[in-house]
């Protein structure tokens, strides 16, 4: 009888990977709760809450953490918008350069960040408009609508186009067939794109330098904190933070979604 498990030394190998992947994210997390003033003193003496006191108390931190949230939010309503209005649009529709149109939506974070940032600052220098927040959103805007498009895009093609005619046949307006048919079969893929959004908005840090002029997202924060050592604690609780606030979504999106990749590797 066909075993479906992987032979030992594959999952020993994909444990090996997770461990080699997350072993400096537990350091740091080991850190956020060192007693020692010093950065890096090893073993830890002891464990504390003092710099997560501190960290709460300082203004430049709170700035930083409430404009991330405020950009990544935007950044996601625009995301789900026009995500989902893309993928609506490709769903069923057949017409010259569909695919062309498809490979442009996924392009934006396919590139390197490099290439985004300085080709959105171009940009927005050509027609005038200065870096801040608006420049911030809309740079994290064109690659959220990626990861929405591409979650909306594979609900659609798992739902039978019989229910929208059933609803159409039965009467229903074209608003109707949206809100109480298409819409809930989209409901948890809305989500998980929108929450993977969120994550990637909120610690986004390459296309931001480009776009942010004078404002100081957490991920800017951080960066700046590199060359001030006395701050490493302090440092060490807010990425703990940005670990924490970007896991969540994640994990989320992965849970609501777990019924496609099921359904996607159960199919013959």
């Amino acid at each position: 009888m066909h075993s479906n498990r992987a032979p030992l030394f594959v999952r020993i190998a994909a444990w090996g990977g997770v461990v080699f992947l997350h072993f400096p994210l537990l350091i740091i997390a080991i850190y956020a709760f060192n007693t020692e003033d010093a950065a890096f003193s090893f073993p830890p003496q002891g464990l504390t809450l003092r710099w997560f006191s501190e960290a709460a108390g300082r203004s430049d931190i709170l700035e930083a953490v409430t404009l991330s949230l405020k950009i990544a939010s935007l950044s996601t309503a625009i995301a789900l918008v026009l995500g989902t209005l893309a993928a609506a649009a490709l769903w069923r529709s057949e017409f010259f350069g569909k695919n062309a149109i498809s490979l442009l939506l996924l392009l934006p974070i396919a590139l390197p960040g490099i290439v985004t940032g300085l080709a959105l600052l171009s940009a927005f220098k050509t027609v005038g408009l200065e870096p801040g927040l608006l420049t911030i959103v809309i740079g994290h805007a064109t690659f959220c609508v990626v990861v929405v498009f591409n979650n909306v895009i594979a609900r659609f093609r798992r739902t039978s186009w019989s229910l929208v005619e059933a609803s159409m046949d039965l009467g229903a307006s074209g608003w109707q067939t949206f809100r109480y048919v298409v819409l809930p079969n989209l409901g948890s893929a809305l989500l998980a794109g929108g929450m993977l959004a969120f994550a990637l908005s909120f610690d986004e840090i390459i296309v931001t330098t480009f776009t942010a002029g004078h404002e100081r997202t957490l991920p800017l924060w951080l960066l700046n904190q590199l060359g001030r050592p006395r701050d490493v604690p302090v440092t060490n609780v807010v990425a703990l933070l940005v670990m924490m606030i970007t896991a969540i979504p994640i994990l989320g999106a992965w849970w609501l979604t777990r019924d496609d990749e099921t359904a996607a590797s159960g199919g013959k």
